[in-house]
């Protein structure tokens, strides 16, 4: 796991950038995937890569964009669905064919045909090779997509019923509290730690408590983003009021600046499907 700090949130959006572009660059021989996240963490990055699309860095015609998670029960013309969120402050600015936006189908009567429609979006994701970049938030609880604390850190996509806290973060969106979803279909912990590579956004104050014990304290299910800590291709990229509680911040620092002479370790090429990390640590043998 890697860990960068930058001044202000909109470094943040510009170098994530550029970790999001490196590793969908390096994707040859199918369409690349790009993992979604909504919330307002991310926005400054899918205005950074609005930009590199637009100046012709990138080509992202052929990308497919697959959302961590959905409400359950909006209406499909909803302002606050994730579908149209998506569209909204990523997919239409890019320029990008609806069609290629993918989201978990929240609109099914019923819990059998919510959790078969988990399971459509499970083989979709299998079916379109896997996700190549992941971006992520961090919910002010710890939260990873809609996975509450105590979700298990190999779940898979299924229906979750959100907490109290996580729905009066989103209560802003709402007219009235009764109208707030109690519900979502949400990526597990499993499914996005399947990505070839994780790029968590962090910025502001209220973010700060969740990010240290994310990276810093102990891989469990009271803190869901903790799971980052297992992966072998995760960089977080925070503003400075996000990682204001962090304990390690001068090895964070002095790792983020690379071997002399060399490139720092988020520059290196995602692993394949499939295949292991020869950094990652053997079982017993965990080092962030």
């Amino acid at each position: 796991m890697e860990v960068m700090i930058c001044p202000t949130a909109q470094e943040v959006g510009e170098r994530a950038a550029d970790l999001v572009g490196a590793a969908l660059a390096r994707v040859s021989g199918r369409p690349p995937t790009l993992g979604l996240a909504t919330g307002s963490s991310p926005l400054n990055l899918y205005a950074a890569l609005g930009r590199r699309f637009r100046s012709g860095l990138m080509d992202p015609r052929a990308l497919h964009g697959l959302a961590l998670d959905e409400y359950v029960g909006l209406p499909a013309d909803h302002p606050e669905s994730y579908r149209n969120v998506l569209l909204r402050t990523a997919w239409d600015v890019w320029g990008l064919a609806p069609e290629r936006l993918h989201v978990p189908d929240g609109s099914a009567r019923g819990e059998v045909a919510l959790a078969a429609g988990a399971r459509a979006y499970e083989d979709l994701i299998a079916a379109l090779g896997g996700v190549d970049v992941q971006i992520l938030g961090i919910g002010a609880n710890g939260h990873l997509g809609f996975n509450e604390p105590g979700s298990s850190l190999r779940s898979r996509t299924r229906v979750k019923r959100l907490s109290d806290r996580t729905r009066r973060d989103n209560a802003r969106f709402f007219p009235s509290w009764e109208e707030v979803p109690a519900h979502c279909v949400t990526q597990g912990l499993g499914t996005i730690t399947d990505a070839r590579r994780l790029v968590l956004v962090a910025t502001g104050d209220q973010k700060a408590r969740a990010v240290a014990d994310a990276l810093e304290g102990p891989l469990t299910a009271s803190c869901p983003a903790s799971v980052l800590q297992w992966h072998p291709d995760a960089v977080v990229v925070l503003d400075e009021r996000a990682a204001a509680f962090l304990q390690n911040r001068s090895y964070y620092d002095a790792a983020a600046q690379g071997l002399p002479g060399g490139e720092a370790a988020s520059a290196r090429e995602p692993r394949p499907a499939g295949e292991p990390d020869p950094a990652a640590p053997a079982p017993g043998d965990e080092r962030s």
